[in-house]
């Protein structure tokens, strides 16, 4: 192993503001269905519309990852935006909570996306036709 890994491994300061970062801009389908429960909040689904057609969390808007700077009206400042993907595996939230950040947008990645979603809760909506 990398001494300087090892040594980060070791040190609890740098652990502890690792931490407390990864907690503030990640949350869990549990957390998230307590904020949707609690707050008002937008809920941002970055799959492919056709994804989103398919099957989605309540309430979530559909706005493709690469569309966002130009459908930055259908969000609000004064509201946290919860951004999910398609699964653990895919960093589109990541890259749209960055670009969400860069326009000043409170946001948050729900970690696992809308796989972590269906499994954990198997209620989802499906856009008619």
């Amino acid at each position: 192993m990398h001494e300087k890994i090892k040594e980060l491994r070791f040190d609890s300061k740098s652990a502890q503001k690792f931490f407390v970062k990864k907690l503030a801009y990640v949350i869990g389908p549990k957390q998230l269905k307590r904020l949707m429960e609690e707050n008002d909040i937008v809920i941002m689904d970055i799959r492919e519309k056709s994804d989103y057609d398919a099957g989605h969390i309540p309430n979530a808007i559909s706005i493709v990852k690469n569309e966002i700077d130009k459908n930055l009206d259908k969000l609000s400042k004064d509201k946290l935006t919860v951004v999910y993907g398609c699964s653990e595996y895919c960093l589109g939230a990541a890259y749209a909570c960055l670009t969400l950040a860069d326009y000043e947008y409170p946001c948050v990645m729900m970690n696992g996306g809308f796989h972590a979603w269906s499994e954990f809760y198997r209620y989802t909506v499906v856009t008619e036709s």
